[in-house]
């Protein structure tokens, strides 16, 4: 049998490139041709998968505001990202039909035909999208570091992908014709991924299980869809796993900050040790500020002879002159000279 000229030329490519490069050419090679074939029939399928992609689209928008820069990561036809009404957006997608329909459909987006592992737009967004992308991936780990090139520090990436629990029933919807045979997929957990997440210095900030229902069914797809995926035992057998991370905070540049601890102190004599002894070191520095509220027992000499002991530092005593728990919080805050404040009881 004769190999068709696509399978040809990704042969002769692969043949030439070493072993790990070959290895990517052809799984990327593969599912282009994959997708491309997709777009060829994208009527077909358009049909059982809407109402999902639907849903998609409104959990993307309640976590986009509209006039974001967005950039989305397998983009296919470009619907998604053209829901999210961004003030600039960009698709990405390896499949060039795809990126023609998205193109033909939404002019006033950018598409571009690329590979999600690897990148280089010399831009930063406010937000980055990849949706059913992560589980069709060969290097999950180079495409999240391609993202965090283009991320600023109030970036967020927001990706979901099919939970592993339901690789049975999509075998199953393939079968029976209800969706597109599939390539091999990666099928990881959403603790897999906020590990990887991790090691592209992404930081996880939200974790949840979406779309109980896949089909259109009025009443039941509202009632799963809303509020029964949320709820246990029903979550853990949610289609698909969302995910929203943020770059990792940086430490903020120069000394580290001075913390001043208030210490409203009134009846407190038996205490007074146990605040020194336990009050930690933090920061660039801990200044403890006592106010004394007109204590019945000796609460102010206790503090004065523990100020009293040798190498102690960065203590002050202050008698309250009005009444009350927050006045004496607020004549502390007058006198503290920290760059954070707090109050100990």
């Amino acid at each position: 049998m004769t190999p068709s000229p696509a399978a040809a030329e990704r042969s002769r490519i692969a043949a030439a490139l070493p072993g790990p490069t070959r290895k990517q050419t052809e799984y990327i090679e593969r599912r282009r041709e994959y997708w491309n074939g997709y777009a060829d029939t994208f009527e077909r399928w358009a049909g059982p998968r809407r109402y999902y992609r639907q849903r998609l689209a409104e959990l993307y928008r309640f976590l986009i505001p509209p006039g974001a820069r967005v950039l989305e990561l397998g983009c296919g036809t470009g619907e998604l990202l053209a829901a999210l009404q961004p003030s600039y957006g960009v698709g990405i997608d390896f499949s060039p039909k795809m990126i023609e329909r998205a193109r033909k459909k939404f002019p006033a987006l950018h598409f571009r035909v690329g590979d999600a592992h690897h990148f280089e737009l010399d831009e930063q967004f406010d937000y980055i999208v990849a949706s059913d992308l992560v589980n069709d991936l060969l290097d999950v780990q180079a495409a999240l570091e391609s993202m965090a090139r283009h991320v600023h520090p109030s970036t967020r990436l927001i990706l979901n992908f099919y939970s592993r629990l339901w690789e049975a029933p999509r075998r199953l919807a393939e079968m029976v014709g209800l969706a597109r045979q599939q390539l091999s997929q990666n099928w990881l957990t959403a603790e897999d991924v906020i590990n990887l997440l991790d090691l592209a210095d992404f930081e996880t900030i939200r974790v949840s299980a979406e779309i109980l229902w896949p089909l259109r069914t009025p009443g039941l797809d509202a009632l799963c869809n809303r509020y029964l995926v949320k709820l246990w035992p029903f979550r853990w057998f949610g289609l698909t796993n969302l995910l929203v991370a943020r770059p990792s905070p940086k430490p903020a540049p120069g000394p580290e900050p001075v913390v001043s601890v208030i210490v409203p102190a009134r009846n407190e004599e038996g205490h007074v040790p146990q605040i020194f002894d336990r009050v930690p070191h933090m920061g660039g520095g801990t200044e403890l500020i006592f106010v004394e509220g007109h204590s019945k027992d000796d609460t102010y000499a206790a503090i004065e002879r523990e100020i009293a002991r040798p190498k102690l530092k960065g203590v002050k005593l202050f008698r309250q002159t009005g009444k009350g728990k927050g006045d004496a919080v607020r004549l502390g805050f007058a006198e503290a000279t920290g760059d954070l404040l707090m109050i100990l009881d």
